[in-house]
């Protein structure tokens, strides 16, 4: 039997041997071009490019626009990423999928491609789409985008995008092409933006809404109600997964989105649950994490990329009282529930992948007594 999209998706390299966009435009081309018959919004940085994806398309579909949005990773499942259902996923996949394994696509190639195709058989008045890593060699810089969202810049993909934050912001900003109007909120970064053929600038306040406001009013000409996206929330976004004990769940991935993180929990002493890449300062964030409680469980998400729950147990140990080792991420989660009990306070982050390993296998975790809500915040993803 022929895999499911699903399954032949997750199959798949999420890594390419060499970064580049041959391939990814090659793919598009078999495809007729898709990402050519819509406009589109490009979001691309550091931290809180998915929340302000989906807050702009909010903002844009309120509007009355038709609009296609795409993000990553995901945490709910893989129909996440494109904001569709489990059917709609697997009709993009199987539009895609004889063209992407003849040219033997990556994971997230094969993903973009599925969702600019989608948008272009939907014939959605725009796409609002996130880079997936960097910007200049990312999958997604095919667009030609007339608005260009820059989140932030950090620390972060050291070693694929440059060791300083200059660098960075180079890397993300060369998917600008010319006449393209940026929405910044780092003013720092309009001089470049500018060099890499930005128009205009657009300069605003630090926030995922405010960036979204502002890409909606620069795409459109006009002022837009920020109260349209009021109602937009993301799986493992500062999510509320239970009530006793307390159970938050938060990608934060590197240390700026701990940094957003910590004044954002509520005050409660926490049982932190983590696993964390190897690519990211992880003694830092859980230096940082540290101040939340005194209790770290170390596990290991699936991803090829994490660092080793008891390398990650080591660094712990620096800055927790109590570090326990669990490379099971649902065993991880038993026992920090058992170890908070009814009164105390669970938090599960480092990691959106180990979050997903979490939902995909809920009938192994189930919920803590309570509510099983997501917070309607944006937080950095």
């Amino acid at each position: 039997m022929r895999p499911s999209a699903t399954d032949w998706v997750a199959s798949l390299s999420p890594w390419p041997d060499e970064f580049g966009l041959d391939r990814m435009q090659e793919l598009l081309a078999e495809l007729g071009d898709p990402q050519l018959r819509f406009p589109a919004v490009h979001v691309v940085g550091t931290n809180g490019k998915s929340t302000t994806t989906r807050l702009t398309a909010a903002l844009l579909r309120a509007e009355g626009l038709a609009v296609g949005a795409y993000t990553s990773p995901h945490v709910a499942g893989w129909q996440e990423r494109l904001d569709t259902d489990e059917a709609g996923f697997e009709r993009a996949v199987a539009r895609v999928r004889p063209a992407a394994e003849r040219l033997g696509a990556t994971q997230f190639e094969t993903l973009t491609a599925a969702a600019l195709a989608e948008f272009a058989a939907a014939g959605v008045d725009a796409a609002v789409v996130e880079a997936g890593l960097g910007g200049r060699f990312d999958a997604t810089n095919v667009l030609g985008a007339r608005v260009v969202v820059l989140t932030n810049v950090g620390l972060d993909h050291v070693e694929q995008l440059g060791g300083t934050r200059e660098e960075i912001a180079a890397e993300k900003l060369g998917v600008v092409r010319a006449g393209a109007a940026v929405v910044l909120c780092e003013p720092e970064w309009q001089p470049l933006a500018r060099s890499c053929g930005a128009e205009t600038t657009v300069l605003t306040a630090r926030s995922n809404l405010a960036l979204a406001v502002a890409a909606a009013e620069t795409f459109l000409g006009r002022a837009v109600d920020a109260s349209a996206a009021d109602g937009v929330a993301l799986p493992g976004r500062l999510e509320q997964r239970g009530e006793a004990p307390l159970e938050i769940w938060d990608g934060a991935h590197n240390l700026d989105g701990v940094g957003w993180l910590l004044p954002r929990v509520p005050s409660r002493s926490y049982v932190v649950v983590a696993s964390i890449l190897a690519d990211k300062q992880a003694d830092g964030m859980l230096a940082a994490l540290a101040a939340l409680g005194d209790t770290l469980l170390a596990t290991e998400s699936s991803n090829t990329r994490v660092l080793p729950a008891a390398e990650l147990a080591t660094l712990g140990r620096r800055w927790f009282r109590r570090t326990e080792l669990e490379r099971d991420p649902a065993d991880a989660l038993a026992a920090a529930r058992a170890i908070a009990g009814p009164d105390g306070a669970v938090l599960v982050t480092g990691s959106l992948y180990l979050l997903a390993d979490l939902a995909a296998r809920r009938e192994d975790v189930p919920s803590s007594t309570g509510r099983d809500s997501a917070s309607s915040s944006s937080p950095p993803s």
